[in-house]
C-alpha cells in the first residue's frame, strides 16, 4: 500500500493507473476508521481495480464550536487498517495542501443544504462539497463511496455530480450498526458509558417510526411525537431535529407514502451523532 501526501504524487499516481487502463474506486475519509468504512473499501475492491482511501480531517466543514481540534486523529491505526482491508493507496495531505495560502473557490449545492444537518450547520456542506469536489480532481475516480449513515450528504455529493457531469458513479452503501442498532460514528467515541447506552435509543425511535408508518399512520407530525418521546425519556439526550422528508427533495413531507427518509441529530451528553432509515410505503 502506498501512503501518498501531496497532490501532485495523487494526481501522478492515478494518471499512472489510468494509462495502464485500470479503474479506481474512491473512498473518502476523515480518519478514525471503522467498520462503517471498510464495507465502503470491499464494495469499491469488487468493483474497481485500484481502491484509493482518502484520510484527511477536513477543516472547512467544521464550525467555530464544533469539534476540529479534539476530531479523533491516528493515522498510524488507520493506515494499518487500510491495508488490512486491501487499500492501494491512502491519500493523506495536509490542511496546506488542500487549501495554500490564498484559496478562495467553494463549490455550493444549494436549496439541498439548507434543511436538516445543513440548518443546524451552516456552511457545512459547502466545505463537504468543496473538498469531494477536489478530491475528485485530483484522485480522478471512476467510482466514489460514501455511507447512508451520513444521508444528506450522500444526496447533496450525487447532485453535485449531476449538475456539474462529473464522469464519477457516487455509490451509496448501506449503515453499518453496532449490535444495538447504533451507527457505527468515529463520534461514538466521545460517549460515557451511559451516554453509549442511552444512544441506542435512536435507532429503537427510528425503529418506531418504521413499524408505525409501516401499521398505516400517514401523519409525519405523529411520527416524530412519538420518537420525541422516546429520546426525551433518556437523561443524556437532547433533540437537535427529528423529521421525515422527501427523499429527492429534503423537504418536509405532508404525508406518509411512497419513499420516505426519517433522519435525525441527537445530542448524547455533548456529541452530536446522526441516523436515518428510508421508508417505503406501498408498491
Amino acid at each position: 500500500m502506498k501512503t501518498i501526501e501531496t497532490i501532485s504524487g495523487m494526481s501522478t499516481f492515478s494518471k499512472t493507473a489510468k494509462k495502464e487502463g485500470k479503474s479506481i474506486g474512491l473512498v473518502p475519509t476523515m480518519g478514525a476508521l471503522h467498520e462503517g468504512h471498510l464495507s465502503l473499501v470491499r464494495a469499491a475492491k469488487k468493483e474497481n481495480d485500484i481502491v484509493v482511501m482518502s484520510v484527511f480531517v477536513n477543516p472547512i466543514q467544521f464550525g467555530p464550536s464544533e469539534d476540529l481540534d479534539k476530531y479523533p486523529r491516528d493515522f498510524k491505526r488507520d493506515g494499518e487498517m487500510a491495508r488490512a482491508a486491501g487499500v492501494d493507496a491512502v491519500f493523506h495531505p495536509s490542511a496546506s495542501q488542500m487549501y495554500p495560502e490564498g484559496f478562495s473557490t467553494y463549490v455550493n449545492v444549494e436549496g439541498l443544504t439548507d434543511t436538516l444537518c445543513g440548518a443546524s450547520r451552516p456552511g457545512h456542506f459547502r466545505g463537504v462539497t468543496t473538498v469531494v469536489m477536489k478530491l475528485f480532481a485530483i484522485v480522478k475516480p471512476d467510482a466514489a463511496y460514501f455511507g447512508q449513515k451520513d444521508a444528506q450528504q450522500a444526496i447533496v455529493v450525487k447532485k453535485m455530480a449531476e449538475d456539474l457531469n462529473l464522469d464519477i458513479d457516487v455509490r451509496i452503501l448501506p449503515v453499518v450498526r453496532e449490535k444495538d442498532g447504533l451507527a457505527m460514528s468515529s463520534r461514538n467515541a466521545y460517549l460515557s458509558t451511559d451516554e453509549r447506552k442511552d444512544s441506542a435509543v435512536l435507532y429503537q425511535a427510528l425503529r418506531k417510526a418504521e413499524d408505525l408508518m409501516r401499521q398505516g399512520e400517514t401523519d409525519p407530525a405523529k411520527v416524530v411525537k412519538a420518537m420525541e418521546g422516546m429520546i426525551k425519556a433518556k437523561q443524556n439526550a437532547r433533540i437537535d431535529y427529528i423529521a421525515v422528508v422527501d427523499p429527492k427533495n429534503l423537504r418536509d413531507a405532508k404525508t406518509v407514502s411512497g419513499d420516505a427518509l426519517v433522519a435525525l441529530a441527537v445530542f448524547i451528553g455533548k456529541t452530536r451523532l446522526i441516523d436515518n432509515v428510508i421508508v417505503t410505503i406501498g408498491s
